[in-house]
């Protein structure tokens, strides 16, 4: 539905998006994660027409569209400020673009209508947008958006202004009316959680640069580089070296001393730096007294330093020396640990996740 071939923006000499090749595929979800001041809203305006691009074509259904004005790009859009208009009821507000399209005023009706009642807020139509709360104009953004029945729907942090429960219910409502009506969606954001539990696919931005592109559960499980597993999620770095392979199974032993084998494919050799990856949540713990591993490999011992309590988990960051810590996200049901317990923490071959680290330079 939407292709990008070697776009880039730059303002003056600060370049916003580096060359860029990009496909989204027709119906899908698409999100465009990273920092602020990534790169990915300028990505977004792009296709918008808000932004022209310094080089590079867009193409929507096969149609290069950097020419094409913004109104006749059958777009819809919908930005973190909602941008509905104060001074006219939510009809207009939401009718607007069917007015500008010279749509009859009876379809519109219908229309307004439906688009409503898809946004569960029939009945609202002779309301001001200020007698409406914060979650509810929204969702009337939404509905403005949609009922023009757009090629392609973008969505630039359209949550970030919301309380952290209607967040949660507005990502649904948006993830369950995309699939419905399977329109193509650039979603735009920083916020993880909305990644992942929204996409088809997430694309991961950095300094304008994309560093990978996948669906959720791969770039969570599988990160290409440092940079994505750091951003996406909680995650602990242990660098170290490569014993032995025995096909997919790595042996690696880390400079605090520790063994870890993990369960990688890759042409990984005897000797080779890598750093091993580990999600925080991926670990078990235990008392020391209460567990001892067989052989030693994927356990580590430590001290509980710190932690902090979130309700239904607790994370604990845990010292295992050597100027190393873990941090630990231990759900509930488990026992909860003191600060100051010596405990033993565990991790399956499966849940360590390896990346290269540059070869040192012989010296001259």
């Amino acid at each position: 539905m939407v292709r990008f071939r070697g776009i880039r923006k730059s303002f003056g000499k600060a370049v916003a998006v580096a060359p860029t090749d990009l496909d989204i595929e027709e119906g899908h979800l698409v999100t465009l994660l990273g920092p602020s001041g990534c790169g990915k809203t300028t990505l977004l305006r792009m296709v918008a027409g808000l932004e022209t691009p310094t080089d590079g074509d867009i193409f929507i259904r096969d149609k290069r569209i950097n020419d094409t004005p913004v109104h006749q790009r059958n777009l819809g859009m919908i930005f973190q400020n909602y941008a509905l208009f104060p001074h006219k009821t939510i009809y207009d507000n939401v009718a607007f673009g069917l007015k500008y399209r010279n749509v009859p005023r009876e379809e519109i009706r219908g229309k307004v209508g439906r688009a409503l009642e898809m946004v569960r807020l029939p009945g609202v139509e002779n309301r001001m947008p200020a007698q409406l709360s914060g979650g509810q104009q929204q969702r009337i953004a939404l509905a403005r958006a949609i009922v023009i029945e757009p090629d392609v729907l973008l969505m630039d942090e359209p949550l970030s202004a919301l309380d952290e429960n209607l967040r949660e219910e507005m990502r649904r409502e948006i993830d369950n009316l995309q699939r419905i009506l399977g329109v193509t969606t650039i979603f735009v954001t920083h916020d993880q959680r909305e990644a992942l539990s929204m996409s088809d696919k997430i694309v991961v931005i950095k300094a304008g640069v994309i560093q990978q592109v996948g669906d959720p559960e791969t770039v969570y499980n599988r990160p290409a580089n440092h940079f994505v597993a750091d951003f996406l999620g909680h995650s602990n770095f242990v660098a170290g070296r490569v014993e032995e392979r025995r096909g997919d199974l790595v042996m690696v032993r880390l400079d605090s001393g520790f063994l870890l084998r993990a369960e990688h494919p890759g042409q990984w050799r005897a000797g080779q730096k890598v750093e091993v990856v580990i999600r925080a949540q991926r670990f078990e713990a235990f008392l020391k007294a209460d567990y001892q591993a067989e052989d030693g490999v994927n356990y580590f011992e430590g001290t509980i330093k710190d932690r902090s309590y979130m309700g239904g988990e607790v994370n604990y960051f845990i010292d295992i020396g050597h100027k190393e810590e873990l941090h630990v996200i231990s759900m509930m049901r488990s026992r909860f640990f003191q600060v100051g317990d010596v405990v033993s923490v565990q991790v399956a071959r499966r849940h360590c996740h390896l990346l290269a680290l540059p070869e040192e330079k012989e010296p001259a």
